[in-house]
């Protein structure tokens, strides 16, 4: 049996309150426990997150899928206290949520704190009312039950998460890896986002819909004979460069064609794609820090034209730069 405790308590930091229950897949909950109740010294003297793990019935065994079980210190009334609260799941999505769950959740949102849902977890929330007349997203093998179940949410089975504001949803288990890094970036910014990313080692960004492919690498030192690793890492130097298949080939030591055929093997998309993902991920940071224009960070991070940064920065964060500045600019 695991026990999760919570670290001492702080007065100043922003806390996040993630549900458990009885019956409930580790990975959701082991994901929030990651990114927010992990210790992170690389990030210097930065307030992290006071992370409080809640149950309906505290200090209960509750059976996970695997064959452990956990407790809770915390009830349903931290839970409605917190800054953030994150449902990574229900029981059973054909189910009802407790009429106990629904009051903290309500609570919460009537006090002003930010509501989240992984997976299945989107169910408690619109249980809840807090999805009515909102876009949202689960699981795409919920999606129609969803959908059918609660008419006034307007499921978006093609996203990895929608934020509404004060109440946002992601699609299946891994997408609680993007938006929970999604969060961490909206607090402290995309620098700090990248660090956890690295430490996690995912991408701290991904673009597109639950079949979409992962584009952006965590730099690592590769092996001497890994020629694909080796022009990614010269490549993350060099992205204000001219960057096309024929010189990542020379810098891999490897002919375009079988270059083509082993970079897209391993990393599930085209040389170029990757790249251009690089390059928007560059600019985040530079945009944040606000000492230059759009075009100035077009052409830091190596776009041709300001026209094709927007372009692809609109395509892959779903709006502009200026208004990714506008809302993370002092959030470095």
């Amino acid at each position: 049996m695991l026990t999760i405790a919570a670290r001492p308590p702080s007065e100043t930091a922003h806390t996040v309150a993630v549900l458990a229950f009885d019956g409930m897949t580790p990975f959701e909950l082991g994901v929030v426990v990651e990114v927010f109740g992990l210790h992170r010294p690389e990030l210097g003297e930065l307030p992290w997150y006071e992370l409080k793990v809640c149950a309906e019935q505290p200090g209960r065994d509750l059976r996970a899928v695997g064959g452990f079980s956990l407790k809770a210190e915390h009830g349903l009334d931290v839970l409605a206290a917190a800054d953030t609260v994150i449902v990574p799941g229900v029981p059973d999505a054909r189910g009802e949520a407790s009429p106990a769950l629904v009051a903290a959740l309500r609570a919460a949102h009537a006090r002003g704190a930010r509501l989240v849902s992984i997976c299945s977890g989107a169910f408690a929330l619109a249980a809840a009312g807090l999805l009515d007349g909102r876009r949202a997203t689960t699981h795409w093998r919920y999606a129609q039950q969803l959908a059918e179940r609660f008419p006034a949410v307007q499921v978006d089975p093609d996203v990895l998460y929608v934020d509404n504001g004060a109440v946002l949803t992601s699609a299946g288990s891994a997408a609680g890896i993007d938006l929970c890094l999604y969060l961490v970036r909206s607090d402290h910014g995309a620098r700090v986002a990248n660090t956890v990313a690295r430490r996690f080692v995912v991408p701290p960004h991904r673009e597109g819909g639950h079949a979409q492919f992962i584009e952006a690498a965590v730099r690592a030192v590769p092996e001497e004979d890994d020629g694909v690793g080796r022009s990614m890492a010269w490549a993350l130097d060099r992205l204000a460069q001219p960057l096309t298949v024929p010189v990542l080939a020379r810098a891999a030591s490897m002919s375009e064609r079988s270059y083509l055929r082993h970079f897209t093997r391993r990393n599930g998309t085209s040389p170029m794609r990757w790249v251009i993902a690089q390059r928007v991920a560059a600019s985040l940071p530079l945009l944040e820090a606000g000492g230059g224009s759009v075009e100035e960070v077009a052409a830091a991070v190596g776009f041709d034209s300001p026209a094709t940064y927007r372009h692809h920065f609109a395509r892959a964060m779903r709006t502009t730069p200026t208004a990714y500045r506008r809302s993370f600019g002092t959030a470095a």
